[in-house]
């Protein structure tokens, strides 16, 4: 179940900066900062259940990793951030060292 909470934490994670950028605006400020601070108290928490079985360091490294993972996506589908052959090979590598962190769990 800790995996789970991690994954669901991840997922969460990529809320929070979401909102923040939704807070630069400012007919939507006051709800971008409520957005970011619904998804990272729900993050948080579900951050604090999965380590309660997976070390700390994967369980963060994994955590921010499908926060940064998702949280380039949401750029690129929402806010027209640029998709280059560079970037995606980065965000290739973090995918790769979240799923060695899991394999060497």
């Amino acid at each position: 179940m800790a995996w789970v909470y991690l994954v669901l934490a991840g997922v969460f994670e990529v809320g929070w900066p979401v909102g923040l950028k939704l807070s630069q605006v400012p007919a939507t400020r006051l709800a971008g900062i409520a957005m970011a601070l619904f998804f990272l108290g729900v993050s948080g928490t579900l951050l604090w259940l999965a380590q309660k079985q997976i070390p700390l360091g994967t369980a963060y490294a994994v955590w921010t990793g499908i926060g940064a993972v998702g949280t380039f996506g949401m750029g690129v589908y929402l806010y027209g951030d640029p998709l280059t052959a560079a970037r995606f090979l980065g965000v290739a590598l973090i995918i790769a060292g979240v799923v060695t962190l899991k394999l060497a769990h």
